[in-house]
């Protein structure tokens, strides 16, 4: 009975997987999971799978309870229009949508992202200093928990005792393992260092990056989070807020404040620099900064700085430097174009484009594309 429900439970989430996976690009641009994100859980409308659910018998026949009735009768007695109707409404003979909630965590959706844009395992740069415990199975021995038995092993020593005993029946070779024959894995606790990272999100908040515009970033962040995290145990994020100047903020701040000033790229890229020497050492951490933008910045020269302030001090020490571009109707949209012309050979920078919600799914793939 167990196996039958450990199997009907595993059909379920493979179909509950496929209705995500089929669904997955609107949940993206949509952002309906973020608002309904736990700790450890996201719950999750998925629509199209039918609820089971009692079927009731037409109107004007009787029904079956603790009084009168017999086998068969249908369920619900007599029903009145109104009844029928509910509160507000008119009665129908039209099936109901049924949208199930199912929680699913946030390492199955990284899964599922994963696979549906084809994104590749991320190459760990290094490891860190902190150290992970890990169960290594190294032998086998006589006692131990049914659930590390070892089978093979346990069935040859019944073998070994049927026989030296005489009671072996080539004929009917029927072997029952008794408590000496048990044999289990036994396992050591060996200690190694994980892979680390840290993701640096910086945002253009000045006047021309509205409310539309954060929520795309918003968005975005979440999944960029979602999958570094299944790549990685340890991943921190910090955040920086920049117009004219740069702040470090905490996640709430960064994805709420507006400012009205003018727009200075190269403060946050400096502030990024200094967070990355300070605290994240290269050789033992994997650095992934991200900057959203609308692509307005106050001059030329400014730009030039964040273009050496990249080559000298960010580049040499990151995995992967990627650049988000969101369409303001109030922004340039030039800064992309200075990245691609001074970056165009090198692999480190990633440039996107983000329209809309809608190119959100593309601006992911660009990003964790390659595996960097």
């Amino acid at each position: 009975m167990s196996l039958k429900i450990d199997q009907d439970h595993s059909r379920f989430r493979n179909i509950v997987r496929g209705k995500i996976r089929q669904n997955l690009r609107r949940y993206i641009s949509q952002g309906e999971m973020i608002g309904r994100k736990g700790k450890d859980l996201v719950s999750i409308p998925i629509p199209q799978i039918d609820i089971p659910r009692f079927t009731f018998g037409e109107k004007q026949k009787g029904g079956v309870g603790q009084g009168k009735g017999d086998a068969g009768d249908p369920v619900g007695g007599e029903q009145s229009e109104e009844e029928g109707a509910g509160q507000g409404g008119k009665p129908s003979n039209d099936a109901g949508d049924h949208v199930l909630e199912v929680d699913i965590t946030l390492e199955e959706l990284a899964d599922i992202l994963g696979e549906e844009l084809q994104l590749p395992a991320i190459e760990n740069k290094g490891k860190s200093r902190i150290i992970a415990a890990k169960d290594r199975y190294t032998g086998i021995r006589r006692v131990g928990p049914e659930s590390l038995r070892h089978f093979k092993r346990t069935y040859k020593e019944a073998l070994r005792r049927s026989i030296a005993g005489g009671s072996y029946d080539p004929g009917n070779p029927v072997i029952v393992p008794q408590k000496e024959d048990k044999r289990f894995r036994s396992w050591k606790e060996d200690h190694e260092p994980v892979a680390n990272a840290v993701i640096v999100y910086m945002m253009d908040v000045s006047g021309s990056m509205g409310d539309e515009q954060k929520e795309i970033v918003r968005i975005e962040s979440f999944w960029i989070d979602t999958w570094l995290r299944r790549q990685y145990q340890g991943l921190e994020s910090r955040y920086i807020i920049h117009d004219a100047v740069a702040r470090e903020v905490d996640r709430d701040t960064f994805f709420k404040t507006r400012e009205s000033g003018g727009t200075m790229i190269s403060s946050a890229y400096r502030l990024c620099a200094q967070i990355i020497d300070e605290h994240y050492p290269s050789s033992e951490w994997n650095i992934y900064p991200f900057h959203f933008s609308d692509g307005d910045n106050w001059s030329m020269d400014d730009t030039l700085t964040c273009i050496e302030l990249m080559k000298k001090e960010i580049l040499p020490k990151v995995n992967m430097f990627a650049y988000g571009q969101v369409e303001s109707p109030y922004g340039s949209g030039q800064f992309v174009k200075d990245l691609r012309e001074h970056f165009a050979s090198d692999e480190r920078v990633v440039t996107s484009e983000i329209r809309d919600r809608d190119a959100v799914v593309g601006s992911i793939k660009e990003f964790l594309g390659k595996g960097k």
